[in-house]
Order: C-alpha cells, then sequence, then structure tokens
C-alpha cells in the first residue's frame, strides 16, 4: 500500500489527497445501487398504497432504467475484484454478520425482480405493445397477477438495499471515516433523493413533479441534518475520529465536499425546489440534476477520503 498519511487525517504532503478518486468502481456501484433502491422504493410504496395511477412516473417510467443502473453497477463491482472468478463463492453461504453477504442475497433478489417489473410496465407504457413470443406473454400475465406481491417485497427489500451501501463501508473498523452508523442512513436517505430526482426528470404532469419536490425537500433535510450529526458525533469521539473530521473541517477534501456535496448537491437543489413551490418557474433539469451529481460526488469522496483515515500506531 501506498505511504498516504502519517497519522489518521493527518497527511503526507507529498501524496496526492485525491488519488482514490480514480478507482471510480466502488463509488460508481454505490451511487447506482443507491439511486435503483430509491427508484424501485417508490414504485413499490405507491402500487402498495394503491397510488400508482396518480404517481404513475414513479410507478411505471421509471422502473424502466433500473435493471440498467443495477447491470452497470454490478459489472463495476466485478472490475474491482481481486479474484474475479471466485465472485459466485458469496453465494455457497449466508452470513448474517456480514453486510457483504447482506448485499450479495439482496441484490440476488431485487435484481431479477428489477426485470420483471420492468417487463410488465411495457403495457403501461406503450398500451399497444404486444410480446412476440407466447411465452413471453403468458409469463407477463403471471407477473401482472402478483404485481402487488412483487411491490410487497420490494417496499421491504429496496430500503435494505439502499442502507446496505452505507454499511458496506462502516463495517471497515480499519477506517474511522468510514466506521460510522450514520453512513447506512445516509446512502439510503441520498438513494431515496436521486430517485426522486429522477422521478422530476421523467415526469411530464406539473402536480407530479411537485409531489417529488416536496419529497426531495424533506429527503435534502433529513441529509443535511445526518451529515451534520455524523461530523459531531466525530469531533465528539476519539482522537482518532477527530483528526478523521479534519479532513472535511480545514482539510484536503473540505472546498469539494461542503462545496459540491453540500452547496450544489443539497442546499441549492432545496432553494431551487422552494422557489418551484412557490410557483417560480425552475427548469426540472437543474435541481434534479444537481441532486443526482451532489450524489455521485458524495460517495466519491467518501470513498476517497474514507481510505486516507487511519487509526494511529
Amino acid at each position: 500500500m501506498r505511504e498516504e498519511i502519517i497519522i489518521s487525517g493527518r497527511m503526507n504532503p507529498n501524496i496526492d489527497p485525491y488519488l482514490h478518486i480514480w478507482h471510480w468502481q466502488i463509488p460508481t456501484y454505490l451511487f447506482l445501487g443507491g439511486l435503483a433502491a430509491g427508484i424501485l422504493f417508490f414504485s413499490a410504496y405507491y402500487h402498495v398504497t394503491g397510488k400508482e395511477n396518480k404517481y404513475s412516473t414513479a410507478s411505471y417510467l421509471s422502473t424502466m432504467i433500473v435493471p440498467a443502473l443495477l447491470v452497470i453497477g454490478l459489472f463495476s463491482l466485478f472490475l474491482d475484484l481481486k479474484h474475479k472468478m471466485y465472485f459466485w463463492r458469496l453465494y455457497t453461504t449466508i452470513k448474517l454478520e456480514s453486510p457483504m453477504s447482506w448485499g450479495a442475497w439482496i441484490l440476488m433478489l431485487i435484481t431479477p425482480l428489477s426485470f420483471i417489473l420492468a417487463a410488465i410496465n411495457i403495457k403501461k407504457i406503450i398500451p399497444t405493445w404486444e410480446w412476440k413470443y407466447k411465452f413471453l406473454q403468458i409469463l407477463d400475465d403471471f407477473f401482472e397477477k402478483y404485481r402487488k406481491a412483487i411491490a410487497w417485497v420490494l417496499v421491504i427489500a429496496a430500503p435494505i438495499l439502499g442502507i446496505y451501501t452505507g454499511i458496506l463501508f462502516s463495517a471497515f473498523n480499519a477506517r474511522p471515516l468510514w466506521n460510522t452508523s450514520i453512513l447506512g442512513p445516509l446512502f439510503l436517505v441520498s438513494g431515496l433523493s436521486t430517485g426522486a430526482a429522477v422521478n422530476i426528470l421523467f415526469t411530464k404532469n406539473h402536480e407530479e413533479k411537485l409531489s417529488y419536490a416536496r419529497i426531495d425537500l424533506i429527503l435534502i433535510g433529513i441529509e443535511l441534518f445526518l451529515i451534520t450529526h455524523m461530523f459531531m458525533g466525530f469531533n465528539a469521539s476519539t482522537q482518532v475520529q477527530i483528526e478523521s473530521a479534519r479532513l472535511f473541517l480545514g482539510g484536503p477534501y473540505t472546498a469539494s465536499f461542503w462545496v459540491l456535496v453540500v452547496m450544489m448537491g443539497l442546499v441549492v437543489p432545496a432553494i431551487l425546489e422552494i422557489l418551484e413551490l412557490r410557483k417560480f418557474k425552475i427548469p426540472a433539469i437543474v435541481p434534479a440534476g444537481l441532486v443526482l451529481i451532489g450524489g455521485l460526488i458524495l460517495r466519491f469522496i467518501l470513498t476517497s477520503a474514507g481510505q486516507m483515515s487511519r487509526w494511529l500506531y
């Protein structure tokens, strides 16, 4: 391993603090996994509550991109594996105490369900759609019959996927910055927020867009609270975690985190969404796009900074 730091958050000045950002596979996987979880949760929730027709974008249209998100995310994770041909061993056992085991099995459940959901939603988007082969139509009719059952599974499984993306990091005790219980809820809320942003981008119904904006505004508020609470917890903890927090409080990640993630990815979109709710005309792509970019940068920065933090020896 490269000699990156001297003690905890006190970094070797000769080392590029963004060295690990170029390892894109893990943050990409975490972002796409969280985004897929957010989209699936909204779709499942509206089906369970019987509001699927009122919120048709979240219920039907947005789900069409989820299979691609999961496939790209899993491929990114596969590229990061050192022993790629042994990934299947994760599926030879179930270890309840292992976040990696939870993640592997929840993805094994959600990935095929996302394909099924996308397939049965095609007719909702294209009413004239007809399957070329009869057996596909039979499968479509079968899964359509159990649509609500699928929604019930996803309304539970999607949040587990979202929170797992953060717990995966927090389980690394050797990295003080990651070793916090806040990361699970933070990544879950961030994933829900990016899911709401996708719905804002896709919908053509103004009232539906305002509903997603209200939801996203609440999620942004929760996200800001969790970030604040995370740093308060670090500064009230041991010296090694105080040093880790200094990476963001005067250290090399200060500007990128507070400007790109907090201001650009959270505060500015929140202000724009408030203005929109007050009947100002705001292009939907601006706040939604900023939320998506901010969510991606959040994962890149936390991935990089976490590898820079170490325990005192």
